[in-house]
């Protein structure tokens, strides 16, 4: 697959779209700027599972963005936090989503046990493989809850954010390991049909943790509507 812009008019809109007011200010002490800094480092030993950019080193600081993520259950919006604990994690998944990394995936993970209660998705071939490339460090401070419509990133271990995420349903009872980007603020119900439909168990340690029962796809991801 080839990328569908030139790397400049990605960069370009990338800057437009996820950093307003940052892109197109004039020079100034970077001290003063409602931004912080991103480090995104290459993965070679995981290669992108479709070509996509790395988003740029540097998150906004300040307000929301929203995202659309349209499933073939319907569409469900989530707002992003950028002044929250995870400012690059939200910059993060903007960034795939205006790249179209997210269009015709599918969410390889569902849970429904009395522990976990989330939807996972964001992995290109199957559960934990087919990310973006690269990785990110985590952004926690202890205070993260991870409750019904939280919209949090997924990671296999320390300092290795990508592209996976998971939206919780019910409830996560779970270590504060997991950044934190911000709520569903419309279609939950949508979440709800998909966990009325069931799992197909591929967890040796439960029946409530597999495969959606009829397969979740993203058909579409947009930034900002």
């Amino acid at each position: 697959m080839k990328l569908r812009w030139g790397v400049t008019a990605v960069v370009s809109a990338l800057a437009a779209v996820l950093l307003p007011g940052v892109a197109n200010a004039a020079p100034t002490s970077s001290a003063s700027l409602p931004i912080v800094r991103c480090e995104f480092t290459p993965t070679p030993e995981n290669p992108a599972a479709r070509p996509v950019l790395r988003p740029l080193p540097f998150a906004f600081t300040r307000g929301t963005v929203d995202v659309t993520f349209r499933f073939n259950y319907g569409p469900v919006t989530v707002r992003l936090n950028r002044a929250g604990a995870a400012p690059c994690a939200v910059h993060n998944l903007a960034s795939l989503a205006l790249q179209r990394f997210y269009d015709h995936s599918q969410c390889w993970r569902l849970t429904n046990s009395a522990r976990l209660g989330v939807l996972q998705c964001g992995d290109i071939y199957e559960a934990e493989k087919g990310g973006p490339g690269y990785k990110f460090a985590d952004e926690v401070d202890g205070t993260e809850t991870y409750e019904r419509g939280t919209i949090a990133m997924g990671n296999q271990g320390p300092g290795t954010n990508g592209s996976e995420f998971f939206i919780v349903h019910s409830f996560a009872n779970i270590p504060k390991n997991y950044s934190v980007m911000g709520k569903v603020v419309r279609g939950m119900e949508v979440l709800d049909r998909i966990v009325a439909n069931g799992i197909i168990p591929t967890d040796p340690n439960g029946p409530a943790d597999g495969l959606p029962a009829k397969p979740v796809k993203i058909q579409k991801a947009t930034v900002g509507f």
